[in-house]
């Protein structure tokens, strides 16, 4: 391996809380080992489209651009979630889309730069960009971000402490409503296609039913449950759904999808709603919490992780690693392959003890009756 001079950061899908611990302390371990460190805006736009930044589109992070960052939510150099520069969408004359891939242009960018190596911090999307980048020549390394906790080969991502923190206080603010009304809140959390975020956030502030992407529902088994606590005189209940909930030979339901974009999820709190409303003939509410559980000051669990990351990847740079992602192995930081780390999805399995201590509390995943 040759010797680092310079390497970049970029900071690539959706945001989450500690995003900026990454950033300080993989930037202050680089200048620690005489390595100057660019950070790339808004994913690789900043390289692929530097016209369109007042400074174009890297900026040099010295120690005074990470100081007194590792509290604030969000990234400073900024993310997207659109424009895979291996699939890249270009409208033709016709209206039509096609998809470019842009790869050579970018590691061409990369050399202009003298970046010697890149730190990717992102979720399955922006790693597997990266382990495209680095079997193209690149030198990368991962750091796993997403607050839906659903990558695989890390016992944990940071931000999802945040979202699940930030969540149960949500769902705590609305038994007060849900009691003083006698209503029945259903409350939709993100989580895309794993359901970690709602059954830890459902489970924390005790929710009657949770419904989660890895078991699908029946709306009946969860009607019961509320009128069997209406029989006992509460006459209240909470429903927390995951966004990528779908019932038993149903759909997930997705809001749009645009061009080079992801499909968006969402809706189902609200189609969940109303079907109970119908079948227990109670009053329903919906309460989307939507972008707020990726906002906020990280906790200190998430700083730290954040924090970790960054070293560690810093480290296995200088230690002459390539094409692999930092992971949480407790108590332990450690590398494993980009490639492994993004080959599939780390779901919710419906046999763990978190799903039987829910279903020996009473909960409702809406797959039984109660």
């Amino acid at each position: 391996m040759a010797d680092i001079r310079r390497v970049a950061i970029s900071t690539g899908g959706g945001d989450a809380p500690g995003l900026n611990a990454v950033i300080r302390s993989a930037t202050l371990a680089s200048l620690n080992r005489g390595w100057e460190v660019a950070g790339i805006r808004d994913g690789y736009n900043g390289l692929l489209f530097p016209e369109n930044y007042p400074d174009g589109g890297v900026v040099n992070l010295e120690r005074e651009s990470v100081r007194g960052i590792t509290h604030l939510g969000g990234t400073i150099i900024g993310s997207t979630n659109r424009g895979n520069p291996t699939a890249y969408p270009v409208q033709q004359a016709d209206g039509s889309w096609v998809e470019v891939d842009r790869t050579h242009e970018l590691l061409g960018r990369f050399d202009e730069h003298g970046i010697d190596a890149l730190i990717t911090v992102g979720g399955d999307g922006s790693l597997t960009i990266g382990n495209h980048l680095h079997r193209h020549g690149l030198r990368v390394v991962g750091v796993p971000k997403t607050i839906d906790n659903d990558l695989d080969k890390t016992t944990a991502t940071f931000g999802f402490d945040t979202a699940v923190g930030f969540a149960t206080e949500c769902i705590d603010r609305l038994f007060a409503t849900a009691t003083s009304h006698g209503r029945v809140i259903v409350v939709e959390v993100m989580g895309r296609y794993a359901g970690w975020i709602a059954l830890h956030a459902g489970m924390a502030a005790g929710a009657h039913s949770i419904l989660i992407p890895e078991i699908p529902y029946e709306l009946a088994p969860v009607a019961e449950t509320i009128q069997q606590r209406e029989a006992r005189g509460a006459k209240f209940s909470i429903v927390v759904v995951a966004e990528g909930a779908a019932p038993v030979a149903g759909e997930v339901s997705v809001k749009g999808k645009a061009v080079g974009q992801a499909e968006q999820l969402g809706g189902v709190g609200a189609t969940v709603a109303a079907e109970l409303e119908r079948l227990t003939g109670k009053e329903a509410r919906t309460v989307v919490l939507g972008h707020l559980l990726r906002g906020g000051s990280p906790t200190s669990l998430d700083r730290l992780l954040g924090l970790r990351f960054g070293a560690a990847a810093v480290r296995a740079l200088d230690e002459g690693h390539d094409g692999v992602m930092v992971a949480l192995n407790p108590p332990a930081v450690t590398y494993v392959p980009l490639a492994e780390a993004t080959d599939q999805m780390k779901t919710v399995p419906p046999d763990c003890d978190t799903i039987l201590t829910a279903r020996d509390l009473g909960i409702n995943f809406g797959d039984q009756m109660p």
